[in-house]
């Protein structure tokens, strides 16, 4: 099996962070427009915080469903191929993004509009729960051995771009037009812009080879019969501290991308447009240390750079919501609270997080393991963080310590079980590499 050349390679990387990219816009969409825009038209309440608590719901639902896609996906993206399975689910986001720009509100249809909703909320988790894995590993299984914290970051980007797209076209939509054009066809737009990316997506995708560890693979006949049951034969811890070391990126994601807009709208009184823009600046500068951190993590190791990425990032929420609370409303105070946290630290976090939960797996059984590590752990870290995070404000009475007490518990969590996973490699391999290398 010859090696891949770099135009491969460079379209590898292409493919794989553009189709992320748009996976994630389209399924972080529905969370940056959850609390301000879907609350009212599909969840009406008389009490705002239940409406809120219902649009999350919904928003929780994807990450419920995200397990299931991975481990559906998985097992055909172990049996079948990679590259197969990253165009189902970019062709199943696609549709289910372009049908919600298009569905009638309650007011219109009653009953049938948060259902129809939900179904294709469930769609975008099953679509996302397949993406990650594979696109990750397009990188992973092409790059060098002492490269591929780096190649498996550059995926990653498409997180934070995919999120600066959606609050940044939300943004400029919100701008341009009034608050009752935004709130009666506006918001559609968003939506809408999925379809164009979609296309875009798959061309570059139909234009990537296999990777060259499925090859091999698929070559010996080693592949396995059912991937998800094989995945735990000597994996069960690797599996929980996956979880575990997951905790802290899912809890501070949705901190921090989608909720402190709530929060900052709600309890600060600052504008929808100065909360989204301060997030949508906040994630172009994690695009660009996503890979330093990534490129850390192969020079330092990938537990040392998660151990430490996981405290710091845990703890700076405090001086963030502090600072947001002592602002006085003051628009750079605001954007500093979340840029430097968000755009900075947790780049520490999710830049070697795809490398890491790679190597807890051999190939055969990487792609159901590493999706079902990375989305299942997504139903806690993640998917509820937005409906804890409105409960322990309004239960403190408007105040975000307990959100903040949270998060740093996250934060521990996620280092406790990055330092397992390096004592794990030790014992397996009896050699401090590069990759196990941690003094703490």
């Amino acid at each position: 099996m010859s090696t891949p050349d770099s135009k491969m390679i460079r379209r590898v990387v292409a493919s794989s962070m553009i189709g992320a990219t748009i996976e994630w816009y389209d399924f972080f969409l529905y969370g940056v427009l959850a609390g301000i825009v879907l609350n009212h038209l599909y969840f009406p309440s008389g009490d705002p915080v239940i409406s809120t608590i219902l649009a999350f719901a919904t928003f929780a639902i994807g990450f419920v469903m995200r397990p299931l896609g991975g481990i559906i996906i998985g097992h055909f993206g172990d049996k079948i191929g990679r590259k197969s399975m990253l165009i189902l689910t970019l062709t199943v986001m696609g549709i289910a993004t372009g049908l919600i720009a298009f569905l009638p509100t309650y007011e219109q249809i009653g009953i049938w509009a948060p259902i129809i909703l939900l179904v294709l909320r469930m769609l975008q988790g099953l679509a996302v729960g397949g993406e990650w894995g594979g696109a990750v590993l397009m990188t992973f299984e092409f790059a060098h051995p002492s490269k591929r914290g780096f190649f498996a970051s550059l995926p990653q980007i498409g997180l934070s771009i995919g999120l600066l797209l959606s609050s940044g076209i939300v943004g400029l939509i919100s701008t341009i037009l009034t608050n009752s054009q935004f709130m009666v066809w506006g918001w559609r737009i968003a939506f809408g812009v999925s379809v164009v990316l979609v296309f875009l997506g798959l061309y570059i995708r139909l234009k990537v080879s296999e990777t060259p560890e499925f090859q091999k693979v698929k070559k010996q006949n080693t592949e396995s019969s059912v991937p998800f049951k094989d995945m735990w034969k000597g994996n069960v811890g690797n599996v929980l501290a996956g979880m575990g070391a997951r905790y802290i990126d899912g809890v501070f994601f949705n901190v921090m991308g989608v909720f402190s807009i709530t929060f900052l709208v709600n309890n600060i009184d600052i504008s929808r447009d100065v909360a989204l823009l301060g997030v949508s600046i906040a994630s172009f500068v994690m695009c660009f240390f996503i890979p330093i951190f990534g490129y850390i993590s192969d020079r330092v190791g990938r537990t040392r750079t998660y151990w430490y990425g996981s405290l710091i990032t845990g703890f700076s929420a405090l001086p963030a919501f502090w600072i947001m609370t002592v602002s006085g409303g003051n628009t750079l105070l605001i954007w500093l609270s979340i840029i430097i946290p968000f755009g900075i630290f947790y780049a520490a976090v999710y830049g070697p997080e795809a490398a890491l939960f790679a190597e807890l797996f051999e190939p055969r059984v990487r792609y159901t393991g590493m999706s079902f590590v990375y989305q299942f752990s997504g139903i806690f870290s993640s998917g509820i963080t937005p409906m804890i995070a409105t409960y322990l404000i309004a239960l403190n009475g408007g105040s975000p310590y307990l959100l903040v007490a949270y998060v740093i518990f996250a934060g521990i969590v996620s280092a406790v079980s990055a330092r397992w996973i390096y004592n794990k490699q030790n014992q397996v391999t009896g050699v401090k590499g590069k990759n196990g290398t941690m003094s703490i």
